[in-house]
């Protein structure tokens, strides 16, 4: 048999893994997924969502009635069960620990709508009959500031992996998980495109908590030494990948760049603000460089292949709604 031969059969059997029987996850059209709201009430107003939804994003209430409300039972499942668990476990070990916080992690590319997917949930779950306290953290404000991202030659690598503060993504998400009062996360401005240096908020002991970025199921090389070495992803309970072709991220990606040079970017205090004055022509350059030399390569080297690791993912359409849901099998 010759090596074509062999690297054929290999591929074949990989890409039957992905889709057949062999694997980790059952597929759903956003048509199947719908049934399994069942009776969950909708409790957002159509101007909520708009008022939720990102710029260019075109959810409506019809999207979150496909697709929402079901996940939404879906978590509630989950936390229930986590919940149940934890009151087994102290009985085990006579323990009497409170319950922790249930994290629910958000991955995907720049401009694929995890944002909007994020505040959705943060509604939808603090409207449950038991009204839990949800609280919304993005990874935005564990950036490097970028007086030191520039030091270090690395500003042009901002959201790859290495430009996150990775000791104090951790030593966050260990407070919360242990429950501890009043933990400060890290505020970040989209306008100055920058950390807000000793601003933050208090997450004070959440029923759950959505924390949202790029590259939030990031995983590391594991040490030869068989030390414990924590990734982001450890504290997630159920975690969510936003998921598209990547011409069309592409094409989303540009088309909001040339939106917010008619909005945002016309702040004068906006880092970008030297992109609302320049031609269409100089402007749709520098997007697709951008895309081209920073978030496509981020896409395709480090979020991309952290998608097998969702517990879910929520694969988009040409027209920004979801077409198709993975759930990975239990």
């Amino acid at each position: 048999m010759t090596t074509a031969i062999k690297e054929f059969e290999v591929e074949e059997s990989l890409d039957h893994f992905q889709a057949g029987s062999y694997s980790p996850y059952l597929f759903f059209s956003s048509e199947e997924w719908a049934h399994f709201r069942a009776d969950t009430p909708l409790t957002l107003t159509l101007d909520e969502v708009h008022r939720l939804r990102s710029l260019d994003d075109p959810i409506d209430l019809a999207e979150v009635r496909r697709i929402y409300l079901s996940l939404s039972r879906l978590l509630s499942a989950h936390v229930e069960s986590s919940q149940l668990l934890s009151k087994q476990r102290n009985r085990f070990l006579s323990t009497n620990v409170e319950k922790t916080p249930f994290i629910i992690g958000i991955a995907g590319s720049v401009a694929v709508g995890k944002s909007t997917t994020a505040r959705i949930l943060k509604e939808l779950l603090a409207r449950w009959p038991s009204s839990p306290k949800v609280d919304l953290v993005t990874t935005d404000g564990f950036l490097y500031p970028n007086a030191e991202l520039i030091r270090e030659n690395r500003l042009h690598r901002k959201g790859f992996p290495e430009s996150y503060n990775t000791g104090s993504l951790l030593r966050f998400l260990s407070a919360i998980k242990a429950g501890q009062p009043n933990v400060k996360a890290p505020l970040y401005s989209h306008l100055t495109y920058d950390v807000l240096p000793d601003e933050h908020r208090i997450i004070d002991r959440p029923d759950i908590l959505i924390f949202e970025g790029i590259n939030v199921l990031q995983s590391r090389d594991l040490p030869r030494d068989g030390k414990i070495v924590p990734m982001v992803s450890d504290f997630f309970d159920f975690s969510i990948y936003i998921d598209a072709d990547e011409t069309l991220i592409h094409n989303w990606y540009v088309k909001r760049f040339m939106k917010l040079r008619q909005t945002a970017f016309r702040d004068p205090n906006s880092y970008f603000h030297r992109y609302a004055s320049i031609s269409e022509t100089e402007a749709l350059t520098i997007a697709e460089g951008l895309w081209a030399n920073i978030n496509l390569i981020n896409l395709r080297e480090n979020i991309l292949p952290t998608r097998p690791r969702a517990d879910l993912i929520l694969r988009k359409g040409e027209n920004h709604l979801i077409e198709q849901v993975a759930l990975r099998k239990l």
